[in-house]
């Protein structure tokens, strides 16, 4: 082995050195980018290490047909009412270097028939990826890169991700789909997909809604079965590539992932690691929860029928949520309001009220039926069950 000593390092008509070399073996570098993308904030996936999970912390949610959040920003996600028989979780199962991981354990056996599509989908708001460059010949290659392992007995079943995004103008999915196979030990897996297709012609919607998907299909019906597509394409359905296995076809099979991460560029650098207290923050743009024992003032209102108060957020959220209330909200009472001469109950559930969200702001207005409070008085109220506030995409 031959060794190379240098100063520095400087481009051919550069007038300075792009690195320079000490002698302590030690170097400065004059560093504009990393892999033709930013230095941070690479990754354009929101609690891809799976560490928020405000819902459910770490207890297991039953899957099925109906679609809902598990871990912060990853979600079940269906095609013709599929059956997903699963237990999903955040899980303390991870690979070197991370803390968690979303597990699924397949409790029943659930075939996709024709038409059915299950996975699990994770959603980028437009704005976010306008640096993809979509939509002209400058368009850029983007790399998607995650860790994944199986159980023991579903060990080298082959699933696929597909990476769709919003075409500017009409909505449309733009699609590409590729495949991996997993065994029982943490593999990272890495997918790059290239500017090519309709990427070079049509951009990616520009707003606060949905501009990038990432689905890992788990089953999908004969019907939507298909060729790896490698140029991006105009195509609504949620597929899987032709080959790839059912997960749901015994129960007791294991899916784990983490680390999950989508970037600008053809190589995929390390997972871009953040606090917690910045992916918490991130998350509750979208999902945020008000629990048992919270207090606010309001005052009555309609007649003496409402009660009309504001929530207070940590992040101004995406987009008007609609509540979530707690499954004891309606069987005990939601909020107790106390007023001049007593107290209020109410088990209704929480609407917005007249201009009630505007956006880019850190508070909701709200107003709340089934309570009996004079017109104009001030009351100070308690919450008895959580409420969630949703504003996902």
């Amino acid at each position: 082995m031959s060794t190379l000593k240098v100063g520095g390092i400087r481009g051919v008509s550069a007038s300075s050195d792009a690195i320079t070399v000490a002698n302590d073996g030690t170097c400065s570098a004059n560093v504009t980018s990393i892999n033709g993308g930013q230095l941070s904030n690479r990754n354009k996936v929101i609690n891809g290490g799976m560490t928020i999970s405000q819902r459910h912390g770490t207890s297991a949610v039953q899957l099925s047909a109906t679609e809902q959040y598990i871990v912060d920003r990853f979600k079940n996600d269906t095609g013709s009412s599929f059956d997903m028989k699963a237990d999903a979780s955040q899980s303390t199962d991870h690979p070197d270097g991370f803390s968690n991981s979303l597990k699924l354990v397949c409790d029943g056996v659930s075939s996709a028939g024709t038409d059915g599509n299950g996975g699990i989908s994770t959603f980028i708001e437009g704005q976010d990826v306008q640096d993809f460059g979509f939509g002209n010949s400058n368009a850029k290659a983007i790399t998607l890169s995650f860790y994944a392992k199986s159980a023991a007995q579903n060990a080298n079943h082959t699933y696929s991700v597909m990476v769709g995004y919003s075409k500017d103008g009409t909505n449309a999915r733009v699609k590409q789909l590729k495949s991996f196979t997993v065994t029982a030990s943490w593999q990272r897996f890495t997918m790059t997909f290239q500017p090519t297709g309709v990427a070079q012609s049509a951009g990616i919607t520009n707003s606060n809604a949905y501009g990038i998907q990432i689905f890992f299909s788990l089953a999908a019906g004969s019907n939507d079965l298909v060729s790896e597509i490698t140029t991006w394409t105009e195509d609504a359905a949620l597929v899987g590539v032709t080959g790839q296995d059912n997960f749901f076809d015994a129960s007791g099979n294991e899916l784990y992932i983490t680390g999950v991460q989508l970037e600008v560029g053809s190589v995929a650098t390390d997972f871009e690691h953040r606090s917690y207290c910045i992916e918490l923050n991130e998350c509750k743009r979208y999902y945020t929860s008000f629990p048992a024992g919270y207090i606010g003032g309001g005052r009555g209102g309609s007649g003496g029928s409402l009660l009309l108060y504001n929530y207070y957020l940590t992040t101004p959220m995406r987009a008007a949520p609609t509540f979530e209330p707690s499954s004891g909200w309606s069987s005990t009472n939601g909020i107790r309001a106390y007023k001049y001469n007593g107290q209020s109950d109410s088990t209704s559930t929480p609407t917005l009220g007249s201009g009630g969200y505007i956006g880019n702001t850190s508070f909701i207005y709200t107003s709340m039926a089934g309570h009996s409070i004079d017109d104009d008085r001030v009351a100070s109220f308690t919450h008895n069950n959580t409420l969630g506030l949703n504003a996902e995409l």
